[in-house]
């Protein structure tokens, strides 16, 4: 079955707000689409007729098994692309989003799996998410918060999870990418923040929030 590019963003919005709400109601997915509760309404009353998503009366709707899978391939070749962008061509980690934002709607199982197999299969993108392979099973990592680390201890960034444009230029000022090792060295008390070491004589004091949105990993 054939979607549309709106289609495609919708069912993909959906996917990304039930990572963190089991039940998607029509304002959530507005604000995640910066579109209006009308629209929103059209558009799932389309989705139900392609028996995509699951609606709960005076609760909410969510992805059915084969709005859920085909979520997962859309998020696969957005996440490949992007991965491509930043290996190959070598673009900046806060560049590829919106790039691949439009490369992620051309949908061929062809091209996809030959993209896949030329960057070696990755299992993670350039800001540390997970790529689901071509069956839609996503690897796992054990991660935890900056805001969460342990005091004086090495870890290593492996994903971020707010990548806007004004977040990853940030990180970029500070020398913070994946793979980046750094420590904790410091929290205050009276808001949170963390003072973290990334070099021999790099150190920096980041916000709580954006510790938050910072996600490590310990060997």
């Amino acid at each position: 079955m054939k979607f549309s590019i709106s289609e495609e963003n919708y069912i993909k919005g959906i996917y990304h707000l039930q990572q963190h709400n089991e039940i998607v109601n029509t304002n959530l997915l507005a604000a995640e689409l910066n579109s209006k509760a009308a629209s929103v309404t059209d558009m799932l009353k389309k989705l139900n007729e392609k028996k995509i998503v699951q609606y709960q009366p005076y609760r909410g709707f969510k992805l059915n098994e084969k709005g859920s899978r085909i979520a997962l391939g859309i998020v696969r070749r957005h996440r490949l692309w992007e991965y491509f962008l930043s290996e190959k061509l070598e673009m900046e980690w806060d560049k590829v989003h919106a790039i691949a934002e439009e490369l992620e709607h051309v949908s061929s199982d062809e091209l996809i799996g030959r993209l896949d197999n030329y960057l070696g299969n990755p299992k993670f993108d350039p800001h540390g998410d997970p790529i689901p392979d071509s069956k839609g099973n996503l690897p796992l990592m054990n991660k935890v918060r900056l805001s969460d680390a342990p005091l004086k201890k090495t870890a290593t960034v492996c994903s971020v999870s707010d990548q806007t444009t004004a977040m990853l230029e940030m990180l970029k000022h500070y020398k913070i990418g994946i793979n980046t090792k750094l420590k904790v060295i410091r929290q205050f008390d009276f808001d949170g923040s963390v003072e973290i070491k990334t070099g021999q004589n790099n150190t920096c004091t980041i916000s709580k929030e954006v510790a938050k949105n910072i996600f490590v990993h310990y060997e």
